[in-house]
């Protein structure tokens, strides 16, 4: 059985070793400096994922230079993200300047620049429709909080993951319901292996061809969020700055696939 997702592909070498170099550069220099981390600060870093996303949504249409693209596709996407927000939060630290906001403007233009221009592509084409990612957009940020509520009432200590618990719940509830909108409606294919498992397991229910097989999906997304968001909870209490950080990054791995999906969705019509 395949585990890693489709597409999944090394760069050339010499790409490579440039993004490991940069990456181990990188967190040399934030362990060295050691910069303030707040829940604020983790939170400036979800511009720089919406870039991740923008910038693999044009390397999926060929949109990008040659040059560009081995820097764009899975994994080589995420490397040069995380190495190009961390060398701008080390930047601006030894500026003494890396507040929230500081950190955040930086990656919110390289975000509005690369989603602008895949719009703008989708918009030349005649293929873009943005009424079903607006549906799945609007249908996470109304879960998001209900989950929320239910996680909290059963562990009241979940709480304490403050706005970064609430920032994972709504990552994976829009990567959750971009796939089902996509699947359901769309008629966009999975990628990833476990989550292929997952739609197969609900399209043998009796229920797929009443209301499709995304619901399960979503189901499971949320259920596990949940039940992370409470785990690291403790963490978070324990230590703010390793405990923000892991909420990031559990914030990253649902925010980042469900902006790639709802711009593609986009501009794919």
């Amino acid at each position: 059985m395949a585990i890693l997702p489709e597409g999944f592909a090394l760069p050339p070498l010499p790409y490579l070793v440039a993004l490991v170099a940069g990456l181990v550069g990188v967190g040399v220099g934030l362990s060295r400096t050691r910069p303030t981390v707040t829940p604020a600060h983790v939170a400036a870093l979800v511009p720089w994922m919406v870039s991740g996303s923008a910038l693999h949504v044009l390397y999926v249409i060929d949109a990008l230079p040659p040059a560009v693209e081995p820097l764009a596709g899975t994994p080589s996407v995420y490397l040069s993200v995380a190495v190009a927000a961390g060398a701008t939060w080390l930047a601006l630290d030894a500026a003494d300047l890396a507040s929230p906001t500081a950190l955040a403007v930086p990656g919110l233009l390289v975000a509005a620049g690369l989603a602008g221009f895949a719009l703008f592509i989708g918009l030349a084409a005649g293929t873009l429709s943005v009424v079903w990612p607006g549906v799945a957009l609007v249908a996470a940020l109304a879960v998001t909080p209900l989950t929320w509520r239910v996680v909290t009432r059963i562990d009241t200590d979940a709480a304490a993951a403050g706005s970064l618990g609430l920032l994972a719940i709504f990552g994976h509830a829009l990567d959750a319901l971009s796939t089902a909108v996509g699947i359901d409606v769309l008629g966009f294919g999975e990628r990833t292996p476990l989550s292929r498992i997952i739609l197969e397991a609900a399209a043998a229910l009796p229920t797929a061809e009443v209301i499709g097989v995304g619901w399960l999906f979503v189901l499971v997304k949320l259920v596990v969020a949940g039940f992370v968001v409470a785990l690291l909870a403790d963490y978070v209490r324990e230590d703010p700055t390793e405990g923000s950080l892991l909420l990031g990054l559990v914030a990253a791995v649902g925010l980042g696939p469900g902006v790639h999906n709802l711009l593609l969705f986009a501009i794919a019509g």
